[in-house]
């Protein structure tokens, strides 16, 4: 069996197997049905590793096991094995998401949240800080903070920024307004942004900025993060962030955007 390296590799990412189970799965495809031992001399794999290697494809969808003497293995349909799949992901989101739900009521979490405040105790306001790459993760934070908002929230982004923002922290937006927290978002606002900017403004004050380009978020002013890149020149997995908690800072720059607050338009 000649499978190029390449295929091996994109089927790993894809249905997230190891090397010797692509190897496995790739050689009983091109059979139908197989031994053990014949899958461990087409496909190269320790003749001691391929019974667990097909015991753990047989648990993951992609093969059956046909009984008899000697035991065979059967492959399954691409499109069957992606079907389930999807089902066993499916099923153990749903089965982390729960036993996730079930940690507010643990001990667990409440020893952990005791871990993290007497460790905050012996830091330095301005020592909290990071930086995050990948524009998921700066989402996951700015998610955070907007949610532990308890005052203000202050949004400066750019054309394509504010539909992100839409998607990302709309629902975390529409608590905040139920909480009394005051949100602003500025943003330069155009036929392809105007619909979102209005369903924002459900929830904020949007309006539109048209003389500065810039990409920052202020919470209670004293939280800060703001993006290094330009989101039009750079691709989402290269987009870097930095979060600092600095009362100092936050609240200049607050300040400062107050000014140029009062010298946007309002969307109607």
């Amino acid at each position: 069996m000649i499978v190029k390296e390449e295929f091996l590799s994109r089927l790993r990412k894809i249905f997230d197997l190891n090397l010797y189970e692509v190897k496995v799965w790739a050689a009983l495809l091109s059979r139908g049905t197989s031994t053990a031992g014949e899958l461990s001399n087409i496909s190269d794999v320790p003749r001691s590793r391929t019974y667990d290697i097909l015991e753990s494809l047989e648990k993951k969808g992609f093969i059956i096991m046909k009984l008899g003497k000697p035991i065979k293995f059967v492959a399954l349909k691409p499109e069957e094995v992606v079907e389930r799949v999807k089902k066993n992901l499916m099923r153990d989101a749903q089965d982390r998401t729960k036993r996730l739900d079930n940690l507010k009521e643990d001990e667990v979490l409440e020893e952990l949240h005791n871990l993290f405040t007497q460790g905050v105790k012996f830091v330095e306001p301005s020592d909290l800080s990071g930086s995050l790459r990948g524009r998921q993760n700066l989402y996951n934070h700015l998610d955070m903070m907007v949610r532990d908002a308890e005052k203000t929230i202050t949004i400066v982004t750019t054309a394509e920024g504010i539909n992100r923002k839409f998607e990302a922290l709309m629902p975390s937006l529409e608590k905040c307004k139920k909480r009394g927290v005051r949100v602003r978002i500025a943003a330069p606002i155009d036929k392809n942004n105007i619909n979102v900017a209005r369903d924002l403004k459900k929830v904020a004050e949007v309006k539109s900025m048209d003389n500065m380009k810039a990409r920052f978020v202020v919470i209670d002013g004293n939280q800060l993060m703001f993006m290094l890149l330009d989101d039009e020149k750079f691709h989402p997995n290269y987009d870097i962030g930095v979060w600092i908690n600095t009362e100092f800072f936050a609240s200049a720059l607050e300040q400062m955007f107050e000014l140029a607050w009062k010298e946007m338009k309002s969307i109607k």
